[in-house]
């Protein structure tokens, strides 16, 4: 009798988004999944129906953390202002809030470029992402729509590069949140 305990749906899903960012997607396959948790591919079968599946609630996981948590997050800040600048810390932190790994989104990304689904999910994140950028910008009266793709192109590079480098992106994303504010 096992005294292992059994791989639950968000077990599969965590260390798959590991195995994306550690080998890319060529390790999101059932077989190499259940090497990496020491199981059988019938344990992964049993909570999907197949790979893309597993691929489909990856992507849905990652969307709906990529989206959420935002706005909840600035609901508290009491001015347009304070909201962009708090905007910029949380981006700048990087880590996706279920996920906490800044290595997911690179990852995310890199998959994207390779395959059409996973593209149509990042381009719906990127979307209501500048939007967003773009909402709180008019807010403070920044009304020039590209300083949004600028400000979310700036994130997403600055979080590619604190994915390999470690290092911490605040400094750098608050004095672009200061140059833009000194806009108006």
């Amino acid at each position: 009798m096992s005294t292992r305990a059994r791989l639950t749906r968000p077990d599969w899903l965590l260390a798959g988004f590991k195995a994306l960012a550690e080998a890319g997607p060529v390790a999101l396959k059932a077989e190499p999944m259940a090497r990496r948790l020491g199981t059988t591919k019938g344990s992964f079968y049993w909570h999907f129906a197949d790979v893309p599946d597993f691929h489909r609630q990856m992507l849905s996981l990652w969307a709906e953390g990529a989206l959420d948590h935002i706005p909840s997050l600035l609901a508290d800040q009491p001015t347009p202002v304070a909201r962009l600048r708090r905007l910029g810390q949380v981006v700048a932190g990087g880590g996706h809030p279920v996920l906490g790994d800044l290595t997911v989104e690179p990852a995310i990304r890199a998959w994207a470029r390779e395959d059409a689904t996973v593209a149509e999910v990042l381009a719906r994140v990127d979307t209501a992402r500048m939007a967003h950028v773009q909402q709180l910008l008019t807010e403070v009266e920044i009304t020039n729509p590209e300083m949004a793709r600028i400000i979310y192109a700036a994130h997403v590079g600055m979080q590619d590069l604190a994915a390999r480098d470690g290092r911490d992106n605040a400094g750098p994303m608050g004095s672009l949140v200061d140059l833009v504010l000194a806009l108006r």
